[in-house]
């Protein structure tokens, strides 16, 4: 028993990994199809920000529901109701072709996607111990700029070949692949363990403030906060500026963000599995991706230059640090979280999330449409990182040290 216990774990670990990485295929990838969006749909930068804003506003609420659900009932079907939702509203997408329609049609999708990160994660988290956590979450985690890489090399093919419609509706079938294989696959390993409880509101709600009250979750929450932004920052905008500004071309740019998101990949994993060896707590690791962000980010401010050999390793630093930083953050989680909270710990730490996209997303295309560049969103990126490094290591500063 322990040993089918033990190889089925890698399973579970598997297709955590394959469903999370087909859920986000396209809010990782939209930013690879924004110049051609933007032409075929007449939009202004604003626009495109508000649309991946749009399908994260739902999860604002729906990732503290998914949460309590998880806690209460088994991973299989929360996962994979909520990630074949995502499929089914992209694919209703072409029936509509106008703006606001697809607004509002993204605002949905953001209801079935509240499921995804928080499912996926308790499913990984209860199947490993915690010496091997931090490196199974990375993997799992490494879904998400898997999923956004292929996007990128998929995406604009589809939209240039045939047109965004098309995207849209391939990137629904492969969120409905996603959720079969998670329905079909996973497994609870301890059914008995879990019993449905009443929900008590008000309990719910107390139990909310008096964990956002916690250091710990501060630092989780103002770090998520921070590399949240700079990760869509590049996901969304990344090709438009290397375009507008920079004057490299589309298929370039695409290929810069492709080894960006595959260096976050090796970088969920690396990090993660890096916080399973050392003697500090898992934040530390989240602080170095804090400080080379930082780095990364003031680099692309201030040396503006199109060469290819100078952009690639620079991408490569920024993923591995502004993409990678999740898979270490989300093991410091589980971490500290109460077993029996676990659920609502990823949902209110994953909350703090959604806020930094909803806001950074069309902040970002505002800025570039009222100045005319990035500049100004580079700034405000910088100084919010180096405002989230300094705070967050002096709260955490007593730990290091020990």
């Amino acid at each position: 028993m322990n040993q089918n216990i033990e190889s089925y774990k890698w399973t579970v670990l598997f297709i955590a990994t394959i469903t999370q990485a087909c859920a986000c295929f396209f809010v990782q990838g939209i930013g690879s199809i924004a110049p051609l969006l933007q032409q075929q749909m007449s939009l202004s930068a604003f626009q495109i920000g508000l649309l991946v804003s749009s399908a994260q506003l739902a999860p604002l609420v729906g990732l503290l529901v998914a949460g309590e659900l998880l806690d209460r009932f088994n991973e299989k079907y929360v996962v994979s109701i909520g990630v074949f939702f995502v499929g089914m509203t992209l694919c209703f997408t072409l029936f509509f072709d106008n703006y606001y329609a697809i607004l509002i049609l993204l605002f949905i999708l953001g209801i079935g996607y509240s499921s995804a990160q928080p499912g996926g994660a308790k499913s990984v988290s209860n199947w490993f111990p915690k010496n091997q956590l931090g490196f199974a979450m990375g993997i799992r985690q490494a879904g998400l700029p898997l999923g956004g890489a292929l996007a990128s090399l998929i995406l604009p093919f589809l939209a240039i070949r045939f047109n965004w419609h098309f995207a849209f509706f391939a990137s629904g079938c492969i969120a409905i692949f996603g959720a079969t294989l998670f329905f079909i696959f996973y497994k609870d390993k301890d059914p008995r363990a879990k019993k449905i409880r009443h929900v008590h509101i008000i309990s719910t709600i107390r139990n909310k403030i008096l964990m956002v009250k916690e250091p710990v979750m501060f630092n989780i929450m103002l770090s998520g906060a921070c590399l949240t932004a700079i990760q869509y920052s590049v996901v969304i905008y990344l090709i438009s500026y290397f375009y507008e500004e920079l004057k490299i071309s589309p298929s370039i740019g695409a290929t810069l963000l492709f080894s960006a998101l595959i260096s976050g990949v090796v970088g969920r994993i690396a990090l993660a599995a890096w916080s399973d060896r050392t003697k500090t707590n898992r934040y530390f690791q989240v602080l170095c991706c804090l400080f080379c962000s930082l780095i990364g980010i003031a680099i692309l401010f201030f040396i503006k230059t199109d060469s290819y050999y100078f952009l690639f390793p620079l991408m490569i630093l920024l993923g591995f640090f502004g993409v990678g930083w999740y898979g270490p953050w989300v093991a410091y989680i589980a971490d500290t979280a109460p077993k029996d909270r676990m659920g609502f710990a990823l949902g209110l730490a994953m909350t703090a999330n959604q806020v930094s996209v909803i806001v950074i997303a069309p902040l970002v295309g505002i800025l570039r449409d009222i100045t005319g560049s990035y500049n100004l969103s580079w700034i405000l990126l910088i100084l919010f990182t180096f405002f989230t490094l300094l705070s967050t290591y002096f709260r955490n500063k007593k730990v290091l040290a020990s």
